[in-house]
Formats: structure tokens, sequence, C-alpha cells
């Protein structure tokens, strides 16, 4: 009867301690057997159990699986979240600040006698920079004044007699058209008298014809003392009192023939001075007139004073525009002309940036989208938005623009201009100067 014994657990650290001694023995190199016998070793041995139970496969365990779920998973998202981020953006190097260069030129010649700016200095709007001899154009404002106060006195004298020349005119106008008026009453009465005088001188005549008649019929009856000499003595006092009717109403005649010459004459004068009296209106416009150029001698002389004290004023040279007082060409004593540019004054206040984006880069780009930018001088990033798109590719701003009409075509992406604006308070110290190199990411999607 074979002795009861107990079987006892696996000692596990026993397991691993000869695992790794197995291990170790699998590593080491056999030594070389015999010629014989070299074939029948270089033969693997077969598995056993043992084994298998020491080298377990690590991607049977769970724990590892898991692990490789989740490392992908963490590579999607990560994967994800990269490329919408690249996706998120436009971006280019072809970009720089932009701003105005403003141009300050002479409006008048003369000889510079003082500067007030060193080159590169900050000036303000309306900063007298450059100062010319005012000596000439003050004698001349002072002449223009003199001419222009000569101007006015002579334009308030015209001014004066217009008011008195056309009352004067206006009364003799009116005292001819009376004079006429009663020239002609006095025609007509006159004629009338005439007339008048005419009858009764026919009358007379009458009255003179019966009278001789019947003192010739008197003097055969007295011849014949058929009558008394009485009667024959009255009929030849009637016969010379009639005679002498007779030639009264001539002479009344002769005189009113006489006031009717007299009333036409005097018509024809008072006609005269009517006509004479038409031209006052006339005379009244030719003062009118000398009134009028007078007012426009004075404005004359007005625009000749402005325009002296115009070139006084253009004696001191002003900023245009606040900002940077730079490419100095003037200096104390040069001779300048009008329109000799003498600085350049750049408003650090008023920057842009302008991006060159190949135009397959602007599919998804509109204006007011946020902008990012990094300056190359200093590495700061500032903020913006896009303003605008330029109206054509800068290609076709080029000197001699591509003609793709004409010879072999080969196809090249076009740059578009983009400006972009920076938001407020962006650029407080003007650190940034037109022509520095920038970065700008345009980003499409927020």
């Amino acid at each position: 009867m074979e002795p009861t014994t107990t079987q006892s657990p696996p000692d596990t650290h026993r397991t691993d301690h000869e695992t790794a001694k197995d291990r170790a023995d699998n590593a080491r190199p056999e030594a070389s057997p015999p010629q014989g016998q070299s074939e029948g070793r270089n033969q693997p041995l077969p598995a056993t159990e043992r084994d298998y139970r020491a080298h377990p496969s690590r991607t049977s365990s769970p724990g590892f699986r898991i692990a490789i779920i989740i490392g992908v998973v963490v590579l999607l998202v990560v994967g994800f979240f990269v490329y919408r981020y690249v996706t998120s953006y436009e971006s280019t190097d072809d970009a720089q600040i932009d701003g105005h260069i403003n141009s300050v030129s002479a409006r008048v010649s003369g000889h510079v006698i003082k500067l007030n700016f060193q080159d590169n200095q900050y000036v303000q709007a309306g900063a007298v920079l450059v100062e010319i001899d005012p000596s000439d154009y003050q004698v001349a404002y002072e002449r223009a004044k003199a001419d222009y106060e000569n101007a006015r006195a002579a334009a308030s004298a015209a001014g004066v007699n217009v008011p008195i020349t056309d009352v004067s005119t206006s009364s003799q106008v009116s005292s001819a058209d009376a004079d006429v008026s009663s020239a002609r009453a006095g025609i007509a009465a006159a004629r009338q008298q005439f007339e008048a005088a005419k009858s009764q001188m026919q009358e007379a005549e009458a009255n003179n014809v019966k009278a001789q008649n019947d003192l010739g019929r008197y003097k055969q009856l007295v011849d014949k003392q058929e009558i008394s000499q009485q009667q024959y003595d009255q009929a030849v006092a009637n016969a010379k009192a009639n005679a002498a009717a007779v030639d009264a109403a001539g002479a009344n005649a002769d005189a009113a023939q006489a006031q009717v010459i007299q009333a036409q004459g005097k018509l024809a004068q008072a006609e005269a001075n009517w006509r004479n009296a038409q031209t006052a209106p006339r005379q009244m416009q030719v003062i009118r007139s000398r009134a009028d150029e007078a007012e426009a001698e004075v404005k004359q002389k007005k625009a000749d004073l402005d325009q002296a004290q115009l070139n006084l004023q253009y004696t001191k040279v002003m900023a245009p525009v606040a900002g940077v007082a730079t490419n100095r060409t003037v200096e104390v004593g040069q001779n300048v002309t009008p329109g000799q540019e003498l600085l350049k004054v750049i408003p650090l206040d008023d920057v842009w940036i302008t991006a060159n984006f190949k135009e397959t880069q602007l599919k998804e780009m509109k204006i007011g989208q946020r902008v990012t930018f990094e300056v190359d001088a200093s590495g700061r990033s500032y903020k913006g938005k896009v303003d605008s798109f330029a109206g054509a590719s800068g290609a076709r701003f080029s000197l001699l623009p591509p003609e793709n009409a004409t010879g072999n075509y080969v196809k090249v992406v076009q740059r578009i201009p983009v400006k972009i604006v920076l938001d407020p308070g962006e650029n407080k110290d003007h650190s940034l100067l037109p022509g520095m190199s920038v970065d700008p990411k345009v980003w499409i999607r927020q």
C-alpha cells in the first residue's frame, strides 16, 4: 500500500524562476556537437504543456485590446481636431503692412528760412513743418489790400449816382410828356380860334358886299332926289364901317393863323424834348453798367486780395495729417518751387494689411471674417478682419500684364490682394510700419 501524499499548489515564484532560467538556457548558445551529431541536434524540440503555461499571448489579454481601442479613438479625435484646425483658416506669407504715404510739397516759391521738425519725428496735423521767407508775399498782400479798398470806394460812388440819375431821368420823361400834351392842346385851341376868325371875316365880307351894293343904290336914288342926303350919308358910313370890319376880321384871322403856327412850333419843340427824354433810360442803363463794372472790379480786387493772403499763408508748410515725418529732402536756405516735394508724412494710425492670397484660397473667404496675423519684425500677434478684395489680380496691375492669348499657355495660379484692417486699439504704440512682412491667418470657420 502506497503512502498517501498531499499535492501542494504549484510554486508561482519557482515557476517564474524556472521560466526565466529556461529562457536564459534557450538564449545561451549550445556547444558545437561533433560532426556526426550536428544534424540531429539542430532540429527544434517539441513544445511541452509547460511551455504553453509559461508563455501566455499578450494580444489575447483584454487590457491590451482595450488599450488599443482607446489609442485608436484618441488618435481619431486628435486627427479630427487637427484636421478641423488646419482647414479652419487660410494663410499666406505673401503679405505686408500698407498705409498712406502723404507727400508734402511747397505751394509757393521762395527760400526756406526754418525747419520745425527732425527726420522720423511724429508730428500732429496742422503743425508748421517748413517756413518760407514771407517778405515778398507780405508786400503783395498789402498792395492787393490797397487796391481792394480803392475799388470799394469807386463802387460806392458809382452806386450813389444810380438813384439820383434814376429820379432825374424819370422827372425829365414825365415833363416832356406833359409838354407834348400841352402843345397839342394849344394847337387845337389855336385852330379853333383861326376857324372862328375866318368865319367872322367871311361874315364881315358879306356885310361889306351888302353895304357897298346898298351904297350904289343910294347913290342913284340921291342923284334923282328920291332920298335925302342924310340917308345917303348913313349908307356911306355903313359901307365904310363894313369895309373896316372886313379888314379887322382879316387881321383877326391872320392873328389866329399865326397862333396856330406858334402852337405847332411849341409842339415840335415839346416833341424834340420828349425824344431827348426817351434817351434817359439808356443813359440810366449806362450809369448802372458803370456801377456794375465798379462792383465787378471790387470782386476782382477781393479775389486778388484773397489770393495774396493765401500765398502768404502758404509760406508756412503744414502737416496734412498726424504721423511720422520722414524722407526729408529740404534744408534751410534752399530755394523751393511750387510742387517740389519736401518730405513725406506717414499716418501710423491708419495702416492695414495687404495679403496676396492664391485664388484657390478665396473659395470660403468673405468680408468681415476674423483675422490674426504675426509680424516678422517683433513676433507679436494682432487681430483684424477682412475688409475688401481687390478688383483684379496683382498681375493685372503690373507694368507688363500677362497676355495669355498669344504663345504657349501655361496656367499659373494667380494671387488676389486682400485688404485686412486692424481692430481698434491694435496699433496704439505705432509699432506697425508700412512695408513690414506679416503672416496672416483668415479664419474661414470659427
